[in-house]
């Protein structure tokens, strides 16, 4: 059974920096390096988003408010994908969650908060 379990969230103040992990297990290494794997966000009241997504070749794609800001990358020896946040806004606040996709599988972890405030 795949498993995605997120860490690193937590409080920040605005222009500061987090790292987020997602760790996949249940999976072997090369099942996982034919995963996309993305982080998604929920904001209270607010849909979730695309916050950034690396496909299985390594190509990156970035939701249009965290541009320039956020970086996602991905280890197939850890199983695991990072998102490296700089700069952060209050807006940035949400509840961010990973997602493994393969095939017409799709996976998700439980969330980790991330909080943007002075």
């Amino acid at each position: 059974q795949v498993q995605l379990v997120e860490s690193g969230g937590g409080l920040v103040q605005p222009g500061g920096s987090l790292r987020l992990s997602c760790a996949a297990s249940g999976i072997t290494e090369i099942t996982f390096s034919l995963y996309t794997m993305g982080w998604y966000r929920q904001a209270p009241g607010k849909e979730r988003e695309l916050v950034a997504r690396i496909s299985r070749d390594g190509n990156a794609v970035y939701g249009e408010s965290v541009k320039g800001r956020y970086t996602i990358s991905r280890s197939i020896a850890n199983k695991s994908v990072t998102l490296e946040m700089n700069s952060l806004k209050v807006e940035d606040t949400a509840v961010y969650y990973c997602k493994g996709d393969i095939s017409r599988w799709s996976y998700w972890g439980q969330g980790t908060q991330v909080t943007v405030s002075s």
